[in-house]
């Protein structure tokens, strides 16, 4: 009779690897970027901080885990999908553009966030202006991102792209004037601009649509049904506003309306 009990209750637990597996034991593992101001970024004390990591830290209270117990792995643009499809994490929260091509290897919620492709330069660029005035310049963007090729594709000839595995690396070559421009999504961007006023800067408008979602396995459809309400529900709160006020609200952008879920 105990056996029985035992068998049955092992049974209706949860798949031990999808998210909701992972909650039942207490804990979960968040990917996240560690050179993001205002993002997400891991400071000097080990602490990590921004609003990726508070809509992470949000989904884990909603799924009943507390975040002492969540581990945070960095996952930077090139290793999102090997992160998620090798279950090394639970889900993904790092500024993940939603992608067709993406979508082929992992499962996206939301999207939390949407935002537009900007240009980083240095305070004193005046020739810089837009993505149309970057024929053969050094621009900077990261190894596994659609940045940079995307002004190679669709604006400027002759333009020659530099990657680097961080976004961090690449604003010190621009401070370096081994690169003349830095390009991605505008509110990373602007992090960097907030934390260097006086020697970096944005130009001209986004000219790009990108929205993020939380990345997670394509076949965990129960974690990408809970984090979606997670997500919809730190909407409706005003937590979400509340965190994007206090993380980048003076990074100088304007603080957009939340966005409408794609997923269920």
């Amino acid at each position: 009779m105990a056996v029985s009990v035992v068998l049955l209750a092992a049974c209706g637990s949860a798949d031990q690897n999808t998210i909701e597996g992972s909650a039942d034991r207490g804990s979960l593992t968040v990917g996240i970027r560690f050179d993001q101001p205002g993002l997400a970024e891991r400071r000097i004390d080990g602490k990590v901080v921004g609003f990726d990591v508070d809509v992470a830290k949000y989904i884990a209270t909603e799924l009943n885990v507390d975040e002492k117990n969540i581990t945070w792995k960095e996952a930077r643009s090139a290793d999102r999908e090997k992160l998620i499809t090798s279950g090394a994490v639970d889900f993904v929260v790092a500024t993940y553009s939603i992608t067709d091509k993406r979508k082929e290897q992992v499962a996206f919620a939301g999207p939390y966030f949407q935002t537009g492709q900007g240009l980083l330069v240095r305070f004193t660029e005046n020739g810089i202006t837009g993505p149309e005035s970057l024929n053969g310049k050094n621009l900077c963007s990261v190894t596994g991102s659609t940045s940079a090729q995307k002004v190679e594709n669709d604006f400027a000839q002759g333009v020659r792209l530099v990657e680097y595995g961080q976004y961090s690396d690449c604003v010190t070559a621009l401070l370096a004037g081994n690169v003349d421009a830095v390009t991605t999504d505008e509110v990373i961007l602007a992090g960097f601009a907030a934390e260097n006023p006086e020697l970096l800067k944005l130009v001209g408008r986004t000219f790009s649509t990108e929205k993020y979602g939380v990345g997670l396995a394509k076949t965990d459809t129960k974690g990408l049904a809970d984090v979606n309400s997670a997500i919809r529900k730190m909407i409706s709160s005003g937590e979400w506003e509340k965190s994007l006020l206090r993380n980048v609200g003076e990074s100088g952008i304007k603080i957009p309306e939340p966005p409408r879920l794609d997923g269920s």
